[in-house]
């Protein structure tokens, strides 16, 4: 049952964000913060919009509530992302030691279980797999689209001899 505090709930807020990534051709990643039942941060990838590879989903939303909170630790607080952190993001999870990270889809390949399961702060619980399907699938079809021949991008097949 889906109720408005849970964690489906919330996952399917970041999954909003997601799709602005989405239709801004952002790897589509979304993040919420949630302190108290209250979603205090929004936020999405920027890093193709900004020229920023630091500006992911997750450092997007810390930078969002310390800035309506008032002060860097995020103790009380969970993050909810469609997929599993990376490293980098981790380690600034670390630093505002959020107190929870729920996380959609598993990041075999960059997720911070993979390389550095240490680095987040003691104190921090994570949960992975909330809407885990729901999450992989925006990004499989954004990649899919993204690696589609150009041809197939431009609609017309008998052209493909002229690129």
């Amino acid at each position: 049952m889906l109720t408005v505090f849970s964690d489906e709930s919330f996952m399917k807020e970041a999954l909003k964000e997601a799709h602005k990534a989405y239709e801004a051709d952002e790897v589509p990643i979304g993040a919420i913060i949630v302190c108290q039942n209250k979603i205090i941060a929004r936020a999405h990838n920027y890093t193709e919009h900004l020229n920023d590879v630091t500006a992911h989903a997750e450092m997007q939303a810390f930078t969002s509530a310390t800035n309506h909170l008032g002060g860097k630790y995020l103790p009380e607080c969970t993050l909810y992302v469609t997929l599993e952190p990376c490293t980098m993001c981790a380690g600034a999870a670390y630093w505002t030691q959020i107190g929870k990270i729920v996380y959609g889809a598993k990041d075999e390949k960059r997720g911070f279980s993979k390389y550095a399961k240490n680095v987040l702060h003691p104190k921090t619980q994570i949960i992975g797999g909330i809407l885990e399907n729901e999450c992989a699938e925006i990004l499989k079809d954004f990649f899919r689209k993204k690696r589609k021949p150009t041809h197939e991008k431009l609609g017309n097949a008998d052209n493909a001899d002229l690129l």
